[in-house]
């Protein structure tokens, strides 16, 4: 685990000298204005009133709770998919890509630095944003610690899964941005961020369970906000699918790297 730690040490060390104190607190303050606008949304459009559907498909009248899961719940998507996927085309950009490969190190502690580095910032950025929020008087509280874990676990997974993928698109096509935010834009309306995906189309919802992303937020909104617990069935298709997008892109990794080293010459 010796490149993994060394990966996370390096990711410190280059954000905290690259980038201006405003960058930091301006990520920080997204959880002030996520739960902010909701607030707000809640208080003048709704009046501060939960309808009766929403109660039912949502499993909580608690609106500022379900806003604040599941806001934390993305911050984890995005930050490990723009860290831990863009991994491999940072390295690309910067030339660096044929060191990378004809390196001894493995991708796997590699890609798990980047993780391992990622999931710990956006920890400060759901500390904020549930900090916030419990001054609204939002307590989202656990089914229990081991179900918690368990979630968390699931959806850590499944982001990890899908970066990988990710990682062999972004440098096969020489892109990220639009790749990047084409997935947040499809997650975010796939897999019950900001509300219950039970008013989705049924087609719709279909498509959305085969990203790992859903059956992950699934057991998320199950422990932390439905409370029914944490579903094993759900817990295992997350698990499962990421697993299976894990393997994927291991898999394709040595093609996509070729393919991205003869595209550069």
């Amino acid at each position: 685990m010796s490149v993994a730690w060394a990966t996370l040490r390096r990711s410190w060390l280059v954000t905290r000298r690259a980038y201006p104190w405003s960058y930091f607190i301006g990520t920080l303050l997204l959880g002030v204005f996520t739960i902010g606008l909701a607030y707000l949304g809640l208080r003048a459009v709704a009046g501060g009133e939960i309808s009766a559907e929403f109660r039912g498909k949502a499993g909580t009248g608690d609106y500022l709770g379900y806003i604040a899961v599941g806001a934390a719940a993305y911050m984890f998507v995005v930050h490990g998919i723009l860290w831990t996927g863009k991994a491999m085309i940072q390295e690309q950009r910067e030339g660096t890509m044929g060191a990378l490969i004809v390196a001894p190190a493995r991708r796997l502690p590699y890609l798990l630095g980047f993780s391992a580095f990622a999931f710990t910032a956006v920890a400060v950025e759901v500390a904020v944003l549930f900090g916030f929020a419990a001054l609204f008087g939002v307590r989202p509280a656990p089914t229990g610690a081991v179900d918690a874990v368990l979630a968390v676990a699931g959806l850590v997974l499944a982001v990890f899964g899908m970066s990988a993928v990710l990682s062999n698109v972004m440098i096969v096509a020489g892109e990220a941005h639009i790749t990047q935010n084409s997935v947040f834009h499809a997650i975010a309306l796939l897999s019950g961020f900001a509300f219950p995906r039970d008013y989705l189309p049924e087609a719709v919802r279909w498509l959305g369970e085969a990203v790992p992303v859903t059956a992950a937020m699934d057991v998320i909104r199950g422990v932390f906000t439905g409370g029914t617990g944490l579903d094993p069935g759900r817990l295992a298709v997350a698990v499962a699918l990421g697993l299976a997008y894990t393997a994927a892109g291991f898999l394709a990794m040595p093609w996509a790297e070729r393919r991205a080293m003869e595209r550069s010459y």
